[in-house]
């Protein structure tokens, strides 16, 4: 299990808001399906960010090229393998 991080790039802030409850719905199907690691929005309304769970890069840049946001050019998508690292504080 490898892990993917999807910088999705705000391109079009209007159509975002038409686009955003299929990207929503999307994301949830992926979630049910144990895909999904992390995801949310930038406080800064510059895009956001969907951590995916693949067994592969081209896994992992399939779900995210299929994402609406991006099918759509509402948000270019960055997509990297990212390397979790678990703190532990006491």
């Amino acid at each position: 299990m490898t892990y993917y991080a999807a910088l999705l790039h705000m391109i079009d802030s209007v159509k975002n808001k038409e686009i955003l409850p299929h990207h929503i719905a999307y994301l949830d199907r992926l979630d049910e399906q144990g895909k999904i690691f992390a995801r949310g929005p930038f406080t800064d309304g510059t895009g956001g960010l969907v951590v995916y769970i693949a067994d592969s890069y081209e896994e992992a840049l399939e779900m995210a090229e299929a994402d609406p946001h991006v099918v759509e050019n509402v948000r270019r998508l960055e997509l990297k393998e990212w390397k979790p690292i678990v703190s532990h504080t006491e």
